[in-house]
């Protein structure tokens, strides 16, 4: 218990330090000692929001904490993370876990060497590389070394060593060095603070490393800090080291005139001083320091070999930089601290979720399910043929959230369907999954994408009316030089299905001529049509009653063609409706050319769904529906031979027009099972 409360104390010292304001102050000790949630449960009173969302993000790290010890820390650090930072809605939230963790990490030699290894290894792997990434320097030289010491012990004190055994003789140079620079400088009428720069065993052991280098051979072990008034005064100390020391050219680094990409900036320099030693000077001014030591992480950069995610990671930090920044400046005068006034609200466009074993795989925003199998491996992806979220079956289009575990079930054969490539599917949200199923593709022969690509074609051709349209009108539009060339770009992903039949559409538009008026009827202005129809036009026809025919349910945006009834005004049919050819046949000189008015309204269409009667269908049918935002009116299932079965769906108001039914009908036929969507 008294261990329990001193690392509380400390933690509470250290965010006192980075000056926390007192809702985190708060909630990091409500976090340690009880369950204010649960008290506020029993006693009705809510929780202040600020605060639960602090406590809430405290719980969610404590998840990726056990997740991280589950998995012996696991293969992608990185992704762990990522993960907490998609996690946590108030970034605030981080300098809690970081002073928490050096807590227990200086507290860590009480307990079992295994338990020591295990902290320190999560140390390594997510503490120290965020405080990196904050910039808060602080906490991320200590958490380094503490880390370096419980993992690789003898190293640790291989270098402590050596250090030791020169303290006397380094530390005597050093101050020898400090009082010649002091007192140029002060010659030169300069105020600086002159100092020596403390160096860190985990970065002298990792520099070793870098540069394959004896700790004897390393510039910077004697170091020196000027901080200055301003960036004038900065130059004109980097004059006086010069003319003082002879510099070597290949160390000097200019971080004013070019800073880091994460904002640090600062002179560097190294020379050859007294008695023919390697000096470091590094020159900045105090708020560069400032910075430095608080706001911004001085020598990070990011290591990924991808840049996918970064922009937005690249964003949250910052804030975050900014908001430490903020912190320290209100402190330091006096004022309230901005920590109390800001919310993040911050927008990540990446989604992190976690395969069976808990590996972190980072995805577009949007992205599904088969995303995440082609994440993993081309071949997963190829062989997907369903997938489990959180012990859940889901359909393939299903959309991933952050901190969603997700198992993969896969077939023994390489089939990727050709619609997973057109994304009105809603089959793949990221181009690199996409790339790799056309690259699938692109290896079968010529003939199979014929094959396929004119199928593909057919099927939205047939939904859309214009399954007998000629194609050569359209071929230019997707430079294509013959019809088999267009269907295998279809095939291949290139080119949507619905592109060409909405070119097709437009084509019929442009040539259709107005009609000549009927002599029967008087002539007037094409005048929208009244009694509720109110979305068809009558070409040179006021005052009739319009109606859509039942028997083919035309949507906005379809070919329509009007038959003037006796009794019931105009009956709107699609052009190749069997009732409607039946009855123009007979009477040709009551047809009328008609075309969808301006406004939209929905109404009601039939569809017919076909398949194999399993367990659950109707619920992912009608859950697909919902999802679609499309009213059902009336559903009837009838069951057939063989293990099949038959639902015919009645659906109403927000079918706008054909192009929302064909991605519904779509999304339909790629449920497990159904065989075929169409219009009933």
């Amino acid at each position: 218990m008294r261990d329990r409360a001193d690392v509380l104390t400390d933690t509470l010292a250290i965010l006192v330090e980075l000056n926390a304001d007192a809702e985190v102050l708060a909630a990091a000790l409500l976090d340690a000692l009880i369950d204010i949630e649960a008290l506020a449960a029993e006693a009705r009173q809510p929780v202040p929001e600020r605060l639960h969302v602090l406590l809430e993000g405290q719980r969610a790290a404590s998840r990726v904490w056990a997740l991280h010890r589950s998995h012996g820390g696991g293969r992608n650090p990185e992704g762990m993370r990522r993960l907490l930072l998609a996690l946590v809605r108030d970034l605030r939230v981080i300098p809690i876990v970081l002073s928490r963790q050096l807590s227990r990490m200086r507290a860590a030699w009480r307990l079992p060497a295994e338990e020591q290894r295990a902290l320190a290894k999560m140390t390594r792997d997510i503490h120290a590389p965020l405080a990196n990434r904050l910039g808060i320097w602080q906490l991320k030289w200590e958490l380094e070394d503490l880390a370096f010491r419980a993992l690789q012990t003898d190293e640790y004190l291989r270098i402590a060593q050596s250090l030791d055994d020169n303290r006397t003789g380094r530390e005597r140079y050093i101050e020898m060095v400090k009082t010649q620079l002091r007192e140029s400088v002060a010659a030169q009428g300069i105020q600086a603070d002159v100092a020596g720069r403390p160096k860190h065993i985990y970065s002298i052991w990792k520099k070793m490393q870098r540069k394959a280098l004896p700790i004897e051979e390393l510039y910077d072990l004697r170091a020196l800090r000027v901080l200055v008034d301003d960036i004038p005064t900065c130059y004109a100390v980097l004059g006086l080291v010069h003319a003082l020391w002879v510099p070597i050219p290949s160390e000097f680094d200019d971080y004013i005139a070019r800073p880091k990409p994460n904002g640090y900036r600062s002179l560097h320099t190294a020379v050859i001083g007294p008695e023919g030693k390697t000096v470091e000077v590094q020159i900045r001014t105090r708020e560069m320091h400032a910075q430095s030591e608080l706001g911004v992480a001085a020598h990070w950069r990011y290591k990924e070999g991808s840049s996918a995610g970064g922009a937005a990671m690249d964003k949250r930090i910052a804030w975050m930089r900014k908001l430490l920044e903020q912190a320290a400046e209100a402190a330091g005068e006096g004022e309230t601290t901005p920590l109390q006034g800001i919310d993040s609200d911050l927008i990540e466009d990446r989604v992190y979720a976690l395969t069976p074993k808990g590996e972190v795989l980072d995805l577009p925003q949007g992205g599904t399910v088969l995303d995440f199998a082609y994440a993993i491996h081309s071949m997963v992806g190829h062989r997907c043929r369903g997938a489990k979220v959180d012990g859940r079956i889901v359909p393939l289009t299903h959309a991933l959230r952050t901190g969603q575990r997700v198992e993969i079930l896969t077939g023994k054969v390489a089939e990727p369907r050709r619609d997973w490539l057109q994304p009105s599917a809603g089959f793949l949200a990221s181009s690199r999954s996409r790339d790799k199923v056309r690259a699938w593709f692109n290896k079968l022969d010529r003939a199979q994408n014929l094959k396929e690509g004119r199928e593909l074609l057919e099927r939205d051709l047939r939904r859309m009316g214009l399954l007998h349209a000629e194609l050569a009108p359209v071929l230019g539009k997707f430079n294509a030089q013959t019809e088999e060339d267009l269907l295998v770009l279809v095939a291949l992903g290139d080119v949507g299905p619905n592109q060409i039949g909405r070119a097709l559409l437009d084509l019929e538009k442009a040539a259709q001529a107005p009609e000549a008026v009927i002599p029967l009827l008087p002539s007037k202005p094409a005048t929208p049509a009244v009694a509720g129809a109110g979305t068809v036009t009558v070409q040179g026809v006021d005052n009739l009653l319009v109606q859509v025919a039942r028997c083919c349910q035309p949507l906005p945006g379809e070919p329509i063609v009007g038959y003037l009834t006796r009794t019931r005004g105009i009956s709107v049919h699609r052009p190749d409706c069997a009732a409607f050819l039946r009855l123009a046949n007979k009477e040709p000189a009551r047809v009328l050319p008609v075309e969808w008015g301006n406004r939209r309204s929905g109404q009601e269409v039939a569809i017919r769904i076909e398949g194999i009667d399993r367990k659950w269908l109707l619920k992912d049918i009608t859950t697909l529906v919902a999802q679609t935002g499309v009213h059902v009116t009336a559903l009837n299932t009838e069951q057939r031979r063989g293990g099949h079965g038959r639902i015919r769906i009645l659906l109403q108001a927000r079918i706008a027009d054909f192009e929302q039914l064909g991605l519904l009908l779509a999304r339909l036929e790629s449920l497990p099972g159904v065989d075929a969507a169409r219009r009933a």
